[in-house]
């Protein structure tokens, strides 16, 4: 039986719509996720002992941090401008 995934805020509901994001939202969780990804992959890298394993887990790693940087990446460039009360 296959389980549907929750419907989170900016993601397609029920019947195909999306709902309007708050993108500073799912910037959050998405780094959230990747954190998550992040931290399991580093341990499973530290307790490894093949070599293979050990660096298909560095990989994973690696990855993540990669995608972490592009989330940073465009966040910088679709965050509006700060403005200025002067």
């Amino acid at each position: 039986m296959m389980m549907s995934a929750p419907t989170h805020a900016g993601l397609p509901a029920p019947g195909g719509e999306t709902p309007p994001a708050d993108l500073s939202g799912l910037f959050h969780r998405l780094n959230n996720q990747l954190g998550i990804i992040l931290a399991n992959a580093e341990l499973l890298e530290s307790r490894l002992t093949d070599t293979t394993q050990r660096a298909r887990a560095g990989q994973v790693v690696s990855s993540v941090l990669e995608a972490i940087a592009t989330v940073q990446q465009v966040r910088r460039v679709t965050d509006p401008p700060a403005t200025s009360d002067k």
